[in-house]
């Protein structure tokens, strides 16, 4: 009997991911799909449950340092901006998926209200791989960005939980617990973070506690049918401050960012590729297709308007980070099979296009000019003035470009 050799395969898929996306300059997060979707449909790889268990976590921890490089001060400022561009990128695609599936794909009220759900997503993990690739996270259009995105997977949240989740017991101890969690760690997280015995060892002790705390998020949103995602982004928005306060903490904050770049949030990607059935959706290809032009139809109409006022020089980049599904998409898409709301093939058919969304939007975004005007829009007149003298533009080389 021969072992097992799936981490094998894996961990080649991760490697040679990073070699292409290095060579052609393309998103690692694209290649990582496409490739995922490519060996799971041939069969050469197949999602085992530890892999199903990374790929979660590295949701999670993707989405907790979204959370930290959040500034709270802005956040406040720009919070009418955020919450009318989060909100509109989740309630206009919701409606229009909603009413086409209903009527036009003529699928019942709960189907419809999935595919409504499923596809009103903007993945905050994929947005924040790649403001992090292209030097845009620490600006303040970035963070307003990664705040836009939470608000609208907030809103996801409260629909799919008011439509479908009964509430239980374990649900309000889920909730307990996690407020205690991120209470506790943003008051008092400093203590391990400036232990002279604690920092700056190869041990690792402060990412190690970093992690536990996520892991308790995922321990208990399970037991009370919740999403970890949500408590893990809060948990990074309140200690965001702590990960500036001193170059050891920004260091924690790198070294936690590159264990997850490294191995775990590939995981993510590639999982979320096998999710797509190509058969299946070829069944159904022209719904696949209008299921697709409609989620980037309407996110256009929620987001590109008001991008146009609020970031001038960045309205189409920013109306493609929001067009991004993956993580929250795919979470709708697995409640409602699982639930029987939806059958294999509407459920192939939703998770497709999630999938689609985030390769497209990305490809879409390193197809032409980096959003190099939104660099020079951001940065100081000084400087702009001394980088319009040396050179007259400039493109991004980013693998997440």
């Amino acid at each position: 009997m021969y072992p097992d050799a799936t981490p094998l395969l894996v961990g080649i898929t991760i490697l040679l991911a990073s070699l292409i996306s290095l060579r052609l300059g393309l998103s690692v997060a694209i290649i990582e799909l496409i490739l995922g979707a490519l060996f799971g449909n041939l069969g050469v790889i197949h999602v085992e449950s530890w892999m199903s268990l990374v790929a979660g976590f590295g949701g999670i921890l993707l989405t907790f340092l979204a959370g930290t490089e959040i500034d709270t001060d802005l956040m406040r400022e720009k919070f009418t901006q955020a919450f009318l561009i989060g909100f509109l990128s989740f309630l206009v695609p919701f409606i229009g998926v909603f009413l086409f599936a209903y009527f036009g794909a003529q699928w019942g009220l709960e189907a419809s209200l999935i595919a409504g759900t499923a596809l009103s997503t903007t993945s905050l993990a994929v947005v924040y791989s790649v403001l992090i690739e292209t030097n845009l996270s620490g600006t303040d259009v970035g963070k307003l960005l990664m705040a836009s995105c939470f608000v609208t997977d907030m809103s996801t949240v409260i629909a799919l939980t008011v439509l479908f989740i009964k509430p239980t017991a374990y649900t309000a101890v889920f909730i307990a617990v996690s407020v205690v969690v991120i209470v506790l760690a943003a008051k008092f997280s400093h203590i391990v973070f400036d232990h002279p015995e604690l920092k700056n060892k190869v041990i690792e002790p402060e990412i190690k506690y970093l992690l536990v705390l996520l892991l308790i998020f995922m321990y208990f949103a399970s037991l009370g049918d919740g999403q970890a995602v949500l408590p893990a982004f809060l948990l990074g928005l309140f200690m965001s401050k702590q990960f500036v306060g001193s170059s050891e903490t920004k260091r924690v904050r790198n070294r936690l960012r590159t264990v997850a770049y490294a191995v775990i949030t590939p995981v993510f990607f590639i999982v979320g590729g096998t999710n797509v059935s190509v058969p299946l959706i070829l069944t159904a290809l022209g719904l696949f297709v209008a299921f697709l032009a409609i989620k980037f139809s309407a996110k256009f109409v929620g987001v590109y308007f008001l991008a146009k006022k609020y970031i001038p020089h960045g309205s189409t980049y920013t109306t493609l980070l929001m067009s991004t599904g993956l993580t929250f998409g795919t979470i709708a898409s697995v409640f409602g099979l699982t639930a029987g709301y939806i059958n294999q093939v509407q459920y192939s058919v939703l998770v497709g296009v999630v999938v689609a969304t985030a390769v497209i939007s990305l490809s879409s975004l390193k197809s032409g000019s980096c959003p190099s005007t939104l660099r020079m829009w951001l940065i100081s007149p000084e400087v702009r003035m001394r980088r319009n003298e040396s050179r007259t533009g400039s493109r991004c080389s980013s693998a997440y470009g």
